[in-house]
């Protein structure tokens, strides 16, 4: 009898060993690192930020603001670089995003969370070096973006954000060309014309994916026709970004030359990852899903005519 409770005891030790083994492992991860700024100076903290990540070894590629009071800075080093080719269609994480965005009285600075990012899209990375590497230069003091919801790496590996809405492996596939060399051409062609009311912040050239795919990442701002068009910028985070720490690093959004086409994560997918914890009817500050309805299509649409898709195939695409 006393073998018996003897053995009863120690399987439930190992159980709880184990349990406690997987959650540890499982380690919640969130979009966006708060940083530390040292100065209620919008023009001076974004300076600070470039020569943070210039001292730090990071190549800038490009940046923009999206609205007044607002910089988003895109970076990337040879690490991000070479785990965008470790996976099929990597080449989304092969660049992050520092933002600094003035509110009544303070400048706040945020960066993607590489963590996080690197398993949403399902990286074979996590890159650890490079989140020490920033948490380090930006002096981070929390992760935030997810509310009360507790998400792991495992969990962003599959994620949507509900039942029948898009995984990162359902991409809206904008345009088709003969070559990668064409298609990424015709890209810049159409930023260069401004199509779908597109604006280029930045290109990087990667090598090929575990598929043999070449790739190339644009990031492209969308100012819209005007402050009601739902594709732009500044109509979705003027709707959905009202609380702080403000998710202004979300921007902006990518098109990825992939082999010879172009295809875009869809806004389902890519808006639901920035804040995964958004109520679809209603909340406190009135950001919903609901209210941004129209925004997944007509991000679709604008993204489609900077890939210079035909007009009457874009509303067959997905």
């Amino acid at each position: 009898m006393m073998y018996r409770r003897f053995s009863l005891m120690t399987c439930l030790s190992i159980f709880l060993v184990l349990i406690s083994f997987k959650l540890q492992a499982e380690v919640q991860v969130k979009p966006f690192v708060l940083a530390d700024s040292n100065s209620n100076n919008f023009d001076q903290t974004l300076e600070n930020t470039r020569k943070k990540l210039a001292s730090a070894g990071f190549e800038i590629l490009g940046e923009y603001s999206p609205y007044t009071k607002a910089g988003i800075i895109v970076f990337t080093n040879n690490e991000l670089r070479n785990a965008a080719t470790k996976s099929e269609r990597g080449g989304y994480g092969g660049a992050l995003r520092v933002a600094v965005t003035e509110l009544e009285d303070e400048v706040e600075v945020a960066y993607t969370n590489p963590r996080y990012w690197s398993s949403a899209y399902r990286m074979s990375s996590n890159l650890k070096s490079v989140s020490d590497t920033l948490a380090a230069v930006f002096k981070a003091k929390t992760e935030f973006g997810t509310g009360e919801l507790v998400l792991s790496e495992s969990d962003m590996r599959d994620y949507h954000y509900t039942f029948m809405m898009e995984y990162f492996d359902d991409p809206s596939q904008l345009a088709y060309y003969e070559s990668h060399q064409q298609a990424v051409d015709q890209v810049e062609n159409y930023l260069a014309q401004g199509a779908g009311n597109g604006r280029k912040v930045y290109r990087l050239d990667l090598g090929k994916d575990t598929k043999g795919k070449q790739m190339t990442l644009f990031g492209v701002a969308l100012d819209g026709r005007d402050t009601d068009d739902c594709s732009s910028d500044q109509y979705i985070m003027g709707r959905i970004d009202r609380s702080s720490p403000r998710h202004t690093a979300h921007l902006p959004y990518e098109i990825l030359v992939y082999g010879a086409n172009v295809e875009a994560l869809y806004a389902r997918f890519r808006i639901a990852i920035s804040w995964p914890n958004l109520p679809m009817m209603s909340s406190d500050t009135g950001a919903t899903f609901l209210s941004i309805m129209c925004a997944p299509e007509a991000i679709k649409n604008a993204l489609s005519e900077v890939a210079g898709a035909e007009e009457e195939s874009r509303q067959d695409q997905k």
